[in-house]
């Protein structure tokens, strides 16, 4: 087995046996990080005079003892720029003594030394304490120190390597504050992308403000919006202040009119006035009516998520208008509130139905004929514990807010008027600064 530690620094020699230069790193694709397939060192970085950097690919050394012996003449090789582009990573000055995330186990580990198999394959990261004795012990006693177990070896496809800063500015100012890695521009392996939204949150709960801000940039729209959902309210704003504005507005648009308002509302002013600009202007008018009502109340609370449809309609035409609504806006609902006419601007609510209503009717049955007339409504102003009381008390999922002159403005999900009784610190919805 070869450990990247013992590799650096190693002489190499050319076919006269006379020093070349040493190896100062070691390149490998960055498109195969995390995933399935063997990766292979592209090449290794061998620094010449001049403090010249030249990619020597594996096949052209020789390994004798410590040393290494060119195969061709070191001229051959072609020469190194500074920074390797995007889809390569360099292995020491990347990964070695930085955190990496261990996808197995969804965490922050920290990277003490690097392994190959004598073929060159990447097996993955030693994270154990004996790779640090390895490192500083003599060469005589490190080679006598056991290998990695399965317990201390993250498989090269269980790995996902982060970033927090750019390579030039981690050239510029290598800091161990930033000790995550790889250009924020690579995107996430799949892996890491198809796990849960909570276990995302909590990676990004592990890593600084910076970190995780990237981390979200790199998921795609519909995850970072789920993955934002379950990160803690103060977080949220941190991050929602440091992502670029059509970024942070792109994944706004994923989420609910509730969930917006809310993580707009612990924003500064001028930021709040900046996303609200990057929304669709129906989205941007829905999220600042929201905004309008104090936070802990039903108004505050409340999702416009919801479906209004004719009493007249079938149960067959509701169906069909919740599976398009889950379809095209990713909501889950309970209820359809039936309500007069949908054309006119007069939605007070005349009846309630059920998901489950709905399952058993008969698919050409009106709504009108099995709605449940005597409906349970909350004023915006209530105050949360009110709301959780009602939903409790009647056994609801969601109970609708309703203004003086009976207009339904919106809903109350049981899980955010629960929500809001917990303690601040285990809230999943954001605490508004107003």
């Amino acid at each position: 087995m070869l450990y990247l530690s013992q590799l650096l620094n190693a002489p190499v020699l050319d076919q006269q046996n006379v020093r070349a230069g040493k190896i100062i790193d070691i390149l490998a694709q960055a498109n195969q990080v995390g995933q399935d397939t063997p990766a292979y060192p592209t090449a290794l970085l061998v620094e010449v005079e001049d403090d010249q950097q030249r990619r020597v690919p594996v096949d052209a050394l020789e390994r004798h003892e410590n040393t290494w012996n060119l195969r061709y003449p070191i001229e051959r090789f072609a020469l190194q720029a500074n920074y390797p582009g995007e889809d390569e990573v360099r292995l020491a000055q990347e990964v070695l003594d930085k955190q990496i995330i261990d996808l197995e186990h969804k965490k922050m580990v920290r990277v003490n030394d690097l392994c190959f198999d004598n073929d060159w394959r990447i097996l993955g990261i030693d994270k154990s304490s004996l790779s640090l004795i390895r490192r500083l012990a003599p060469s005589w006693l490190a080679n006598a120190i056991n290998p990695p177990t399965y317990d201390t070896l993250i498989p090269w496809q269980e790995v996902e390597l982060m970033s927090s800063t750019s390579r030039v500015n981690d050239e510029i100012e290598k800091t161990p504050s930033s000790p995550l890695v790889s250009p924020s521009s690579r995107s996430l392996s799949g892996h890491l992308s198809q796990l849960h939204p909570a276990d995302i949150a909590s990676i990004v709960h592990q890593v600084t403000v910076e970190q995780g801000t990237r981390l979200i940039e790199r998921l795609d729209n519909n995850t970072a919006a789920d993955t934002m959902e379950e990160i803690d309210t103060e977080r949220q704003g941190q991050i929602l202040e440091n992502l670029p504005p059509e970024r942070a507005a792109a994944i706004l648009h994923e989420m609910g009119p509730d969930e917006v308002a809310d993580l707009l509302g612990q924003l500064p002013e001028e930021r709040k006035q900046e996303l609200l600009r990057q929304l669709h202007p129906e989205d941007s008018e829905e999220v600042q009516e929201l905004l309008e009502y104090e936070a802990d109340t039903a108004g505050g609370l409340m999702t416009t998520d919801y479906i209004a449809l004719n009493q007249m309609r079938t149960a067959q035409e509701a169906l069909a208008a919740i599976r398009r609504d889950i379809l095209e806006n990713d909501v889950r609902i309970a209820y359809v509130y039936c309500i007069e006419n949908e054309a006119e601007d007069d939605n007070r609510p005349l009846g309630v139905v059920s998901i489950w209503d709905l399952l058993v009717a008969q698919p050409t049955q009106p709504l009108q004929e099995f709605m449940e007339t005597q409906l349970i409504t909350v004023q915006p102003d209530a105050d949360p514990r009110t709301v959780a009381e009602t939903l409790a008390k009647y056994n609801l999922l969601a109970v609708p807010v309703v203004n003086e002159e009976g207009m339904l403005e919106g809903i109350v999900t049981v899980d955010d008027a629960l929500d809001v009784l917990l303690p601040p610190e285990r809230r999943r919805r954001p605490t508004r600064m107003y």
